[in-house]
Formats: C-alpha cells, structure tokens, sequence
C-alpha cells in the first residue's frame, strides 16, 4: 500500500483545481513552499508526475488528471463527514462550493443565500463565477448553475424560476437614428454589439419563430464577453445588442431599452442548481436546495 498522506492529497487538489500555487496556498492558508514541497513528495511516492509547472502555468499531466477526477468528490465527502460531526447533532455546516456564470450568481445572492446563511451560521459559501462549463466533480464544486439545457444528462438539475429568454434590445435613441429591425436579416445592416463565448468563438445570435430557427452573424464594431456591459453598451446607444432578458428588466421597465424581435424570441427552460446524482449530498447543499423550493 502507497503511504500517502490526507495533506499531500489536498495539496495536490487544491493546486489542480486552482492551476496556481499561489492561489492555492491562499485558499489554504500556508506558503506556497509548503505546496511545492507536499507536491513533490506525494508525486515521489506515486511514482509518477502529477503537474506540468512552469514560471507561469501549472497543468495537470494525464496522470494527474485521473487522480483529480478521483479525489475531488472524495475529499469533498470526506470535509462533510468532518463538518457534520464538528458542527454537533443535527445543526448544518461546512462549506458549499457553487461554480455560476454571473446571472445565475446573482439570483442566488438575492434569492437564496443570505437565508441560507441565516439559517445555517455554521455554512460558508464559495460563489465562483465563471462562464465556461466546468466539470464541478472533478474540479470540487458542490453545486453549479447553468441553464437548462446545458445541464449534463447525470446531473439533478433544481429550477431557479421559470422560463427565459434571449432578447435583441436597443435605445430608443439608437431607434430613432437608425430604425428597428422587423426580421432577423435586416441585422445585417445594423450596429449589433457582438459577443466572444469563453470558448473564444464569437457568438450567433439564435431566433425562432414557428419552427424556423434562424443563427445570425451579426455585423458590429464592439464585441464584448459580458452580457451586464452588453446590456450597458445598448443603453449607451452603440447599438442592438442579444441578452437574456433578465439582464435588460431594469432597463426595459424603465424605458432606457426597447425589445425587437419579439416574435423571434420564444421562452426556454431557464437556469438550474445542479449537483452529481451518485455521490453523497452535502448538508449544507440540501439546505440550500430546501430554500430553492420553498422549503
């Protein structure tokens, strides 16, 4: 049997998760010598090497990659079943990790975690944003948040709320220059604010009207990677800009934006909580799920 010890295992976590030994040893508390060291060690009694590292980058070898799918979801059990004794009898604690692009963070900020907090003082919250799907097993996420459709077929998806939509919206101002669209092609003769997916590729603005689907490349000076600055681009009067409708509300409640293409924008199945179906469900996220319900 490999004597490796619960220290150097999260080392190595926490180091592959974050693709930083600075970051980690922040999250953890210590120096980053302290990291290096644990890493080495656990890597000479695995035999094998774990990460690439770099002045710059750390990524993780093939190897490396198979042990983290392994040890996130065990060390994240392993920290429930240490928080729940900690925490005595039936009280909730420890710490959940959620990985949500900003929309979804948001709705959980003002709908959901500060009762959880209030209910439960023993639980802390980490609230990542990011835009990529992630893998939350195997990069140590409790919970994530995406849209529906984007959940993967293994997960327990939890509805945040009802149906979405993605919205073309523009300034009454830019309007009265330039005229509305009436169809998804007259966007080619407009100012469209476009945006870069975290993938790199630029997105096409999607439309639907009785079973016609419509992917548009749509022409624009401004390319953004925000939908909020998207959002503040169009209120600005730099041109259309392709949302989703919960981040123009404001906006459009108060007459700053006006919606296009109405028609061409049918609703959808909106975000989602998710978590993996076969592992074991942290107190702290059934006590958020609880409060996502209702309960």
């Amino acid at each position: 049997m490999i004597d490796v010890s619960l220290a150097e295992l999260r080392a190595f976590a926490l180091v592959a998760q974050h693709r930083s030994f600075r970051r980690a040893a922040d999250v953890a508390g210590v120096a980053r010598p302290t990291l290096s060291h644990a890493l080495r060690a656990l890597e000479t009694r695995l035999g094998t090497r774990l990460l690439h590292r770099t002045t710059r980058s750390v990524a993780l070898t093939e190897a490396g990659e198979r042990l983290l799918q392994r040890l996130a979801p065990t060390l994240r059990d392993l920290e429930d079943m240490i928080a729940g004794v900690g925490a005595g009898g039936d009280e909730v604690g420890g710490t959940l990790r959620i990985n949500a692009p900003e929309g979804g963070a948001r709705w959980l900020l003002r709908r959901a975690i500060p009762l959880l907090l209030e209910r439960h003082p023993r639980v802390a919250v980490e609230l990542l944003t990011e835009g990529r799907l992630v893998d939350i097993v195997a990069e140590g996420f409790d919970a994530g948040v995406r849209l529906r459709e984007a959940v993967p077929q293994d997960m327990v998806a939890v509805p945040l709320g009802g149906d979405t939509r993605f919205i073309a919206v523009a300034a009454p101002a830019y309007l009265a220059q330039h005229g509305a669209p009436v169809t998804p092609a007259d966007l080619a003769v407009h100012r469209c604010i476009r945006q870069r997916l975290p993938s790199g590729k630029a997105y096409r603005w999607e439309f639907e009207r009785d079973g016609e689907e419509v992917l548009v490349d749509v022409p624009g000076a401004l390319t953004l990677d925000n939908s909020a600055l998207m959002v503040e681009a169009a209120v600005g009067g730099l041109g259309i800009a392709f949302v989703g409708e919960p981040y123009a509300a404001d906006a459009l409640g108060d007459g700053r934006l006006v919606t296009l293409l109405a028609d061409w924008s049918p609703p959808f199945p909106g975000i989602c909580l998710y978590y993996a179906r076969n592992r074991q469900t942290p107190p702290a996220l059934r006590a958020l799920i609880d409060i996502v319900r209702g309960g």
